[in-house]
């Protein structure tokens, strides 16, 4: 394909912006194989003047995109796709509807708005990197000897039983421990026989979608929010609709407009995703008055809510609400949790708490899809918490986490003094950094000129499916990064951020 042959059509009606229109043209091109590594773009004076827009809109769609991987430039040649993309599908092979299509996240995607996997690829960096990629717990902190220990106990007990194939629900001693963590933590009196270990909490969203939604209902989800949930439902076939957070979390008050925006009736609203606890990913908490109603408006639309209360165990607010599923009021409250935050992601264990009628057929889903969750590594993970190391390795995490925390906020403090905006200080391992003393830069330049100092952040635009952040703005996470590291890293981004604003 000659440069000049890239097909690009722009909707001027539509809400989203011209800028993200052609990063998401281009990028579907690419995954569709219509565009190939190595092949050309248009230079960006040649590429506005056939769409007749600013030079600017094209400018910063292709900085966008080699921010993300999808093409890269050098003097001589021009800018072209990214050699070190996926292998494109071969022509002739139609592409499925790219919110049909679960796969591992790309830098970027086509299609509907809802499909952004913005994520950072899945990896541990071992390099010398400054990572302040949100979602990675202290690993290195990890008791690795002692859970060691768990494993050998939960391996010299196991029987002929122990070892087939154990109940869909997952193991009694497992959901016991959940249990009676939850009624400590979250104030939620759960019983073991509503409580259903999952792979994951993103299992648990898999089935429930399944389970409660058809291609004519609607699914409610927060705006910002996280692209992995946006997959999961928008595999589902029903609509989904974005509806804004502010600083009391879901604008309750708004579901009905926005749902009626789409075309769509309130009426067949089916689920309604919330992080109450810690947004994703503003980190909001979401207020007593805004969880009424919600649980109001549930009841009165016969809507499950679903609460994923992924960041449960770290709270640094003085006040904590308990979950919403542990007061209904009422309504359906399907509350989901996992131990990838507060242990280690690869152990993939996560769990539900259902409304009584909702068991049966959420354990039936979990029986064709998977049988069980791995017995074993279940009833080592039932030792650990039962012999007391978990919360001895909770209380280790909690003051390692509060020391990280209060130095990553201090340093962006200093050198970016009043002119940065924080949010998501309550809780969780993560916070949203605005730079607002720099608001013509770039967030992608900003990210550049980042790692070429060895420093990885990560723009928080692509979670907002409406109105992303008009200065740049990154989701920063502190966990698994030492005070040092957080200091130093600081000081390269605020010099990244300087040589950006500079130019």
């Amino acid at each position: 394909m000659s440069s000049s042959q890239l097909l690009v059509t722009l909707d001027r009606d539509s809400p989203v912006p011209l800028q993200q229109q052609l990063c998401d043209q281009i990028s579907g091109s690419v995954r569709t194989g219509r565009l190939r590594p190595g092949d050309p773009v248009p230079p960006s004076r040649e590429l506005a003047h056939q769409l007749r827009v600013s030079r600017t809109v094209v400018t910063r769609a292709y900085e966008l995109l080699r921010a993300n991987g999808v093409l890269t430039s050098r003097r001589g040649s021009g800018t072209r796709v990214s050699g070190a993309l996926t292998e494109a599908p071969p022509p002739g092979r139609r592409a499925t509807r790219a919110h049909l299509r679960p796969e591992p996240p790309l830098p970027t995607d086509a299609g509907s708005p809802l499909w952004k996997p913005w994520e950072p690829p899945p990896m541990h960096r071992s390099d010398g990197t400054y990572d302040f990629r949100h979602g990675t717990p202290a690993l290195a902190s990890f008791p690795v000897t002692r859970w060691r220990q768990s494993l050998a106990e939960a391996v010299s007990r196991a029987d002929a039983v122990a070892l087939g194939y154990g109940p869909a629900e997952g193991s009694p001693s497992l959901r016991t421990q959940i249990t009676a963590l939850l009624r400590r933590s979250r104030a939620l009196d759960a019983t073991r026989e509503n409580t259903v270990v999952t792979s994951g909490a993103t299992q648990a969203m898999d089935i429930l979608v399944r389970l409660l939604v058809d291609p004519d209902d609607v699914v409610v989800i927060e705006d910002p929010s996280h692209t992995v949930l946006r997959q999961i439902f928008g595999y589902s076939r029903a609509a989904v609709v974005p509806v804004p957070v502010d600083e009391e979390g879901l604008r309750v008050d708004e579901i009905e407009c926005r749902v009626r925006a789409h075309g769509l009736d309130p009426a067949r609203v089916r689920l309604v995703y919330v992080t109450p606890s810690h947004q994703f990913p503003t980190g909001f908490i979401m207020s007593d008055r805004r969880r009424r109603a919600l649980l109001r408006w549930a009841r009165e639309h016969a809507a499950t809510v679903l609460e994923d209360d992924y960041h449960n165990e770290f709270t640094f607010a003085e006040e904590r609400l308990p979950s919403l599923a542990a007061d209904p009021q009422g309504a359906d409250v399907v509350y989901v949790g996992s131990f990838s935050k507060t242990l280690f992601p690869s152990l993939r264990i996560g769990y539900a708490v259902l409304p009584p009628h909702l068991v049966r057929p959420f354990l039936g889903v979990k029986w064709i899809t998977d049988r069980l969750t791995p017995t074993l590594t279940q009833e080592a993970l039932a030792e650990f918490i039962s012999s007391g190391a978990y919360a001895r390795h909770i209380g280790r995490m909690d003051r390692l986490y509060r020391q990280r925390r209060a130095r990553l906020l201090e340093s962006l403090y200093e050198h970016f003094g009043a002119g940065v905006r924080i949010s998501g200080t309550a809780a969780g391992l993560h916070v949203l950094v605005t730079l607002g003393g720099a608001p013509d830069a770039d967030e992608a330049e900003i990210v550049r000129a980042a790692a070429a100092r060895d420093v990885r952040v990560y723009p928080a635009s692509g979670y907002y499916v409406a109105r992303p952040p008009t200065e740049p703005t990154y989701l920063i996470g502190y966990a698994a990064l030492p005070t040092a590291r957080i200091t130093e890293g600081v000081a390269l981004l605020a010099a990244a951020v300087r040589e950006v604003t500079a130019r």
